[in-house]
């Protein structure tokens, strides 16, 4: 019997439209959540990673460090992401030991803006003043005098900030409560905390939309956003006296001066070194040392190792800071010790 073209092109569609559907079920999926701080770099790794080994797939949920975490102790996710670590009090509420593991470090910037695009420098005592609500006019003194050379508005600022479960918020908190006795009194640390004052916007995406659109606005996101959105950016005054340029290298020299525990668990803000950047922060993958899913638990294993050997080095094209070597070193001895 012969087919005629139509047919045999019709058959052939059906054939193939099968293989795909073969392929796309043999992919292991391995789902994770958290952190928007490093959705760039981890996008990038998930699909480079997919070149290596097209057995697996990754499917990350940006929503938040404080989802992230939720999502892990939940078990709702293979791994979690946060740029803030777990309390001791969460990581009690898991049913099996929870593992911080650092990837990448970067700074949280603060973006505003304003007509001109002028370059700022602020202090810590004047971002927590902005935040607290106390600083209201782009010309106040506490911002001119830092700043003798730029034409500042006699207008309202507009304070932004996250409205979810945030590491960045985390980062940004930290940091004013070792810059701002005020802050750490009356608003404290945390991945979400209750704002003095200001709008919200749902992940760093969110917050750099609202500047965008607000004029005479003011906010807090990551520095690949920034650059990403064409926002500016201000220089701010580290623990040495010196206004730094967020940046790898002003990052990576915060990371440098950083202590790192056995668990992994650290701050890096307003580091003493004298070109370091001081909002910094770095960020972790949340995995449990204990694998249920003894074939996702592999495949897992497996990304991990890759991530610390080769994804490091795609770190600073998207404005991150790789870790030292030794402390990949370390990192990596804990994911060969993951059970699974």
């Amino acid at each position: 019997m012969r087919l005629n073209n139509k047919k045999m092109m019709v058959l052939l569609g059906c054939a193939l439209a099968a293989l795909s559907t073969v392929t796309a079920s043999a992919q292991m999926l391995i789902n994770g959540a958290g952190a928007t701080f490093p959705y760039p770099i981890y996008s990038k790794w998930f699909n480079e990673y997919a070149k290596v080994d097209p057995s697996v797939r990754f499917n990350y949920q940006s929503i938040g460090s404080g989802g992230g975490q939720a999502q892990i102790l939940a078990e709702t996710v293979d791994f979690g992401a946060s740029d803030g670590p777990m309390s001791d009090e969460k990581l009690a509420k898991a049913p099996r030991a929870i593992w911080h593991l650092p990837t990448v470090a970067g700074a949280d910037v603060i973006t505003y803006n304003l007509e001109g695009f002028p370059k700022l420098q602020l202090d810590g005592a004047a971002i927590a003043g902005i935040f607290l609500g106390k600083i209201t006019k782009w010309n106040d003194p506490a911002i001119a005098g830092q700043n003798p050379d730029a034409k500042l508005p006699d207008s309202d600022i507009v304070v932004v900030h996250r409205s979810d479960g945030s590491g960045t918020t985390y980062i940004f908190t930290d940091y004013l409560c070792t810059v701002s006795s005020t802050w750490k009194e009356k608003v404290g640390k945390g991945t979400s905390v209750s704002w003095p004052t200001g709008l919200g916007g749902k992940g760093n995406e969110g917050v750099s939309g609202q500047v965008k659109q607000v004029p005479g606005s003011i906010g807090y996101i990551e520095l690949a956003y920034a650059k990403q959105n064409h926002l500016s950016y201000a220089d701010v005054k580290n623990a040495a006296g010196s206004y730094i340029t967020p940046s790898i290298e002003s990052v990576t020299e915060a990371l440098a001066s950083a202590t790192i525990p056995d668990d992994f668990r650290f701050s890096m803000v307003n580091s003493p070194g004298a070109k370091a950047y001081p909002i910094a922060g770095a960020t972790w993958l949340l995995v449990y040392a204990e694998q249920k899913d003894h074939a996702k638990g592999e495949k897992l294993v497996q990304f991990l190792k890759w991530a610390y050997s080769d994804g490091e080095k795609l770190a600073p094209s998207l404005d991150y800071a790789p870790l030292p070597d030794s402390v990949v070193s370390r990192a990596l001895e804990r994911v060969q010790r993951i059970k699974y």
